[in-house]
Formats: structure tokens, sequence, C-alpha cells
């Protein structure tokens, strides 16, 4: 049995795995109820509202519950996003208008960005070092699953009860997480001598966090306007988002300095790589191959197979490896995944070979975001983790929504083959950018920089 799922962790560990399980499904759920939920609400004309509300509230969130948690510790914000995330279910599943209903997806975005970065600060105090990689390799199991069986199970559910019960059951098994993870907070909090209080810097960092979210909610809908209003629009969006997001990550990740910035820095580019190539990959098969679009999915369900086997694989190893080796061995499945769709595309290979590939790019995903967020906690001085944990979850949304847009605007020019070339060259730089973040030296528990 696996050192997290036994005493004093257990409890903790299958709380918040379920917390982390419980957010994914209701992310990926909503898309297949979407269609019953504008028919019965008569809402139509706010279904794409209904997606990017919650996705610009998440960054929202994750900073102001991550900024919240470094002041006071993770107990009280936690709970708070998880009471806000909560209310967004309630209103989500009671509501009479798609208005109300887009309120509800506003806080569930909110809170489920909130209670992402106070788990992290959580799991810092609570779990010694050597098993952050573990606890971490679960998470991201919690976050592939939901895209395994989330989409039936919410199929099902709406179609045997309906799409209210998609959020109200949510909300009861969300109440049953919270109280295994209740013991763990008692205590964790700073004592009223050692709160941080709010800062001006604090306030500054919440209005660019919604400066970054309406910046991402705009480049990832700049697929469905016109290509050349895209091309016009995403350079001045992206050249805002990077001015806003300056202050939101450490410094010098923009020099992709080595250690904690590098690391934030791949999670950006490792997202764009990723989710640049998952969304055409559907389509490359439907238009070239005459694919269905079960089968399809079901090449997609291959790379969060292997995401999930990967996770596990980094969670089993532990710190037994030095994070060199995974960061490596994952950068290069990655871009070998990305690469393996170009030569797909400009070669007309056989589909069997987009599939392998993408078999290849979700191992190499799996592999890379346990350590990923296993070095970011490593690198973070106490009282930093939320701050930078929110950082990492920030960078990987802006990565793959400005992936999305270029690949977008590239597809234009030369289907499939362009956009790919683009995610592929990213790969490239996802392995480069691996390399800033070799293993820095132990001390105590923490990782520090020897340069």
């Amino acid at each position: 049995m696996s050192a997290i799922l036994r005493r004093p962790y257990a409890l903790t560990t299958i709380g918040a795995w379920s917390l982390v399980f419980l957010a994914a499904f209701e992310s990926l759920a909503v898309t297949t109820i979407m269609p019953d939920v504008t028919a019965d609400l008569n809402g139509r004309g706010l279904y794409a509202l209904a997606f990017s509300a919650a996705l610009a509230a998440g960054v929202v969130g994750m900073v102001t519950f991550g900024a919240w948690a470094d002041r006071r510790g993770p107990a009280v914000p936690l709970l708070s996003a998880i009471l806000t995330f909560g209310a967004g279910l309630a209103l989500a599943g009671t509501a009479t208008s798609m208005p109300l209903f887009v309120a509800g997806r506003f806080l569930q975005g909110l809170g489920g960005g909130g209670q992402t970065v106070a788990l992290y600060v959580l799991i810092a105090l609570v779990y010694p070092s050597e098993l952050h990689i573990k606890i971490f390799g679960a998470f991201a199991t919690a976050w592939v699953l939901p895209s395994l069986i989330g989409p039936s199970l919410a199929g099902l559910t709406a179609e045997a009860l309906s799409w209210h019960w998609v959020f109200l059951g949510v909300l009861i098994l969300v109440a049953v997480a919270t109280t295994l993870v209740l013991p763990a907070l008692r205590g964790r909090d700073r004592t009223p001598a050692d709160r941080i209080p709010a800062s001006a810097a604090d306030v500054r960092r919440a209005g660019q966090a919604t400066i970054v979210a309406l910046g991402v909610t705009v480049l990832s809908s700049l697929a469905e306007i016109g290509a050349g209003l895209a091309w016009a629009i995403a350079p001045a969006t992206l050249a805002v988002v990077v001015v806003a997001l300056r202050n939101l990550v450490p410094d010098g990740t923009y020099r992709i300095a080595r250690g904690l910035p590098a690391a934030v820095a791949l999670c950006a580019v490792a997202g764009g790589v990723f989710f640049g190539t998952e969304v055409y990959l559907p389509l490359l098969l439907h238009d070239r191959y005459g694919v269905p679009t079960w089968l399809s999915g079901i090449t997609l369900t291959a790379g969060a197979v292997a995401w999930a086997i990967a996770s596990a694989v980094q969670s089993r190893l532990g710190d037994r490896l030095t994070p060199d080796t995974p960061i490596r061995a994952g950068t290069t499945l990655l871009a070998a995944g990305a690469a393996t769709e170009l030569a797909t595309a400009a070669l007309h290979l056989h589909p069997a070979a987009a599939a392998a590939g993408w078999f290849l790019a979700g191992a190499g995903m799996g592999t890379l975001y346990p350590r990923i967020s296993a070095l970011v906690l490593a690198w973070s001085r106490p009282g930093e983790e939320g701050f930078n944990t929110a950082a990492k979850s920030i960078t990987d949304a802006v990565g793959g929504s400005a992936s999305l847009a270029a690949a977008g605007a590239l597809f234009t020019v030369m289907p499939f083959v362009a956009p790919f070339a683009f995610t592929t060259a990213l790969g490239v730089l996802a392995i480069v950018v691996g390399v800033r973040t070799s293993a820095p030296s132990r001390s105590g528990d923490r990782i520090v920089t020897t340069s």
C-alpha cells in the first residue's frame, strides 16, 4: 500500500483526491450536458459564456485564494474556496434561468481555482517532501480519470434524473470529501500574531489576475471568430496578458532562470504543446481519414490513459529518482508525440500513427506534471507556496490558451501541418526549458538553489 494511504495521511489523501477529482469531473461533465441546459433554460446565446466565466474566475481564484493561504495558512482559505465551489454547484443545479446558471458557473470556477491552490499549500504542511511526488501523482490521476468516465456518467445522470443532478449530486460528494480533510486542517493556520496583513501588492495582483483572466478567455474564444479578426486580436491580447502576468509569476520566469522560474515556465510550454495539438487531432482523423467520431474519441482516450499510467508510475517511484530524469523523459515523450502528429499530417501516415503519437504525448504529460508540482513546492520558501502554485496553474492556462489561438490562426494558413509544426517546435522548447529545471541540491526537506 502506498505511504500516502497509510496513517496519518489516509483520510487527507482520500479527501483531497476526491476534491480534485470532483472539480475535474464537473468541468468535463458540463460539456456533455450543456445542450440540455441551454434548451431547458432557453439560453443558447449564453452557451460560450457558461464556459468562459468559469475559466476566467478560476484564474482570479488561484491568485486571491493563493495569496490568502500564504498570509493566513490553508485552513480558512480552503474551506472558503470549497464553500464557494459548493455555492456555485447549488446555484447552477437549481437555476431557473441562464443568467443564474452562468453565475453558478462563475462561482464554481472561482472556488475550484482557489481550492486547488489551497490544497497545494496544505500538502506542503501535511506531507513530508519525499511524499510530495506520490500525492501529486495521485492528483494527476484525479484530473485524468474524469476524461474517461465524466462525459458518459454525466449523460447517464442527465438522462435518468435530470441535468440538475449533475451539479447537485457532486455537491453532496463535495460535502463528504470535505469532512475527510477537516482533521488535517486543525492547527494549520497561522496564529493571529503570525498572520500577514493584505497589502497594496495583493490588491494589484488581484487586478492583474482579472486582466489575465479576461485575456485567457479572449484567447480561448478566438477559434470561434473569423480568421482575419483572430490574427488581429491575438497579438494584442497576448501582449496585454504577458504584461499583466509579470507580477503573478516568480522573478526570472520570463528569462527561464534555473529552478523555480524554469519549472513554472515549463508548465506553460508543456500545456501549449499538449492542448494546442489535442484540439486538431480529432479533426485530422475525421477529415483526412474518415475516422468515425467514436473512434477518434478512443484515440484521445489513449492519451488520457497514458497520462494516468505515467502519473501512477511517478507516484510509485517517488523520490527514488532525481527530478532530472523524469523531466527530461517527459519533455522528450511530449515532443515526440507532437512530432508524430506532424509526420502523420505531412506524410499521410496510417491513422494508427496518430494514436501512437498521442499515447506518447499523454505519457509525457503524466510524467511531467507530478514532477513539476513537486519541484514548485520544493523550491518554495515557507509562505510562498500559494503564490508559486497559483503561478504554475495560471501559466498552464495561459500557455494552453495562447497555443490554441496560435494553432487556430496557423490552421487557416496550412491545415493540420502548420499547427502541428508549431506545437512540435514548442515541444523542442519544452526539452530546453526542462534542462533549466535541473535538480538542485537538497538542504533539509526543501530543495535550494546552488546558484
